[in-house]
């Protein structure tokens, strides 16, 4: 396969547009394409998952704390079981975990029994609560000042990148298109077909679904002159600490919820690193995600009241994401059947493991305003690189052309590998998401100027070997 650098043909039509090329916008490309529908995806950026999903904690959540049949329980729920029904047919790596809810305050423990009530009503029903031996026994480093816990043993780790990259290769593998460096600018519905103008020029499709996430809200005023939500951006800051942490925690130390975030999350990572965050912080920029000294501070005394050793260990990377949430506590998903129209929005924190039911249940919304295709019957699986500490990695492999990022373990094959096909990384950013190369504890120090021969003529700016690959 070729990297599909042209840019889509104006008088050609399609079933459906997927503006947006986040997990979710490729979870929804890959569930219209195995369903037969004509599918294209129109992304703004130069690479997929450059806006909110390219920072988060890497949960799947099982969806025990949501309010039940809200539709964001719906589809986690659905979503959940979906990718554990399809993640080994795509080789995606997950760390079977469990969590542990932890109170730190007195008050907190108060909540944990209607915590516990509430996932047994979520279905659930695995969850219990745990003494503090029981606690210790499973997690030996944690500190002594908490006040009681409940066990979710289904609550896991996967892969943030790798995964929504093969749901879209999928789509691909099925017949969907992605145009990348394509922005929305305006559109027309005729009452039969949308004309978007974009970019790169006029684009038609029957129908439009809006997956833009921190832009969701512009899009569908654009569009449809009106929306049911307005983003209100959520940065949310993490420390990533050395390999050597990970040994001092293996479950996911969550505390307990509130209705504005789910909170700061201890936790290993599939690439071996341990993780802590994120913060909640809401913002009126919808793209800065610059990290600041005093959060990060105030990360690592978090990381520290939680897990105290981590005093003793080195952070390796930070990073920060932003959440489009709104005011509403629950995903804001609304079909318009008049306009052919279906917005998809304020999809926070449980995007990730909500992806695969989002797309069910927008599917279901576009079946019911009288879509019909003929679904595909032989599915095809694309193996992703394999990057988690857990799978059989290439540099163990013969023919390889040596380890270029030492840090990460990542091959010259490998690197090759994410600059060809049709999701081919044309940026730095993009090649770390497909590879983990210069993630590791030079941050790229090392590497960088390989890389830059490497890549030649593949980037759309090519690597800065001055910029210490930052």
């Amino acid at each position: 396969m070729t990297a599909q650098k042209s840019a889509p043909v104006a008088s050609e039509s399609h079933d459906v547009i997927v503006i947006g090329a986040g997990v979710v916008g490729c979870a929804m490309a890959r569930r219209f394409a195995l369903e037969g529908a004509k599918v294209l995806v129109l992304e703004k950026s130069g690479d997929i998952l450059d806006g909110a999903s390219k920072g988060n904690s890497a949960i799947l959540h099982t969806g025990f704390d949501e309010v039940k049949n809200s539709i964001e329980h719906q589809c986690v729920t659905s979503g959940y079981q979906e990718f554990m029904d399809i993640h080994g047919k795509l080789s995606l790596p997950v760390l079977k975990t469990g969590a542990l809810v932890i109170a730190w305050t007195s008050e907190q423990a108060e909540l944990l029994d209607g915590l516990k009530d509430k996932s047994i009503a979520n279905g659930v029903t695995n969850v219990r609560r745990l003494t503090s031996k029981q606690i210790f026994e499973r997690e030996p480093n944690l500190s002594d000042a908490h006040f009681g816990a409940i066990y979710i043993p289904t609550e896991y780790v996967i892969d943030p990148w790798t995964t929504p990259y093969s749901y879209l290769l999928q789509a691909i593998e099925h017949g969907a298109k992605l145009s990348r460096n394509t922005e929305v600018l305006a559109g027309e519905f005729d009452g039969d077909y949308w004309r978007l103008e974009t970019t790169v020029g006029p684009i038609r499709a029957k129908t439009v679904i809006n997956c833009a996430g921190l832009y969701g809200d512009r899009i569908d005023a654009a569009l449809i002159h009106k929306t049911d939500f307005e983003i209100r951006p959520r940065k949310g800051q993490f420390l990533v600490y050395d390999k050597a942490a990970s040994k001092l925690v293996t479950s996911i130390i969550l505390p307990v919820p509130t209705k504005t975030t789910k909170g700061v999350v201890v936790c290993r990572t599939v690439f071996g690193n341990l993780l802590v965050g994120p913060t909640a912080d809401e913002q009126e920029s919808r793209d800065d995600t610059s990290v600041d000294t005093e959060t990060l501070n105030f990360l690592r005394k978090k990381g520290e009241s939680i897990l105290p050793d981590l005093a003793n260990y080195t952070v390796t990377a930070t990073y920060a994401g932003i959440r489009p949430a709104t005011r509403n506590q629950d995903y804001c998903i609304m079909p318009y059947p008049d306009e052919s129209y279906i917005s998809v929005g304020g999809i926070r924190s449980t995007g990730l493991s909500g992806a695969l039911g989002i797309a069910k249940y927008v599917f279901k919304h576009y079946a019911e305003m009288g879509n019909r295709h003929k679904p595909v019957k032989n599915h095809s699986w694309p193996s992703p690189i394999q990057i988690s500490e857990n799978s059989v990695r290439d540099w163990a492999k013969p023919g390889n052309g040596g380890i270029i990022c030492h840090c990460e373990l990542v091959t010259k094959r490998e690197v090759e590998q994410a600059l060809s096909g049709p999701l081919a990384a044309s940026s730095l950013s993009a090649l770390k998401r497909r590879t983990r190369v210069t993630m590791g504890r030079c941050q790229g120090f090392y590497c960088t100027g390989n890389l830059s021969k490497i890549t030649t003529g593949h980037f759309d700016e090519p690597i800065d070997v001055q910029d210490d690959a930052k």
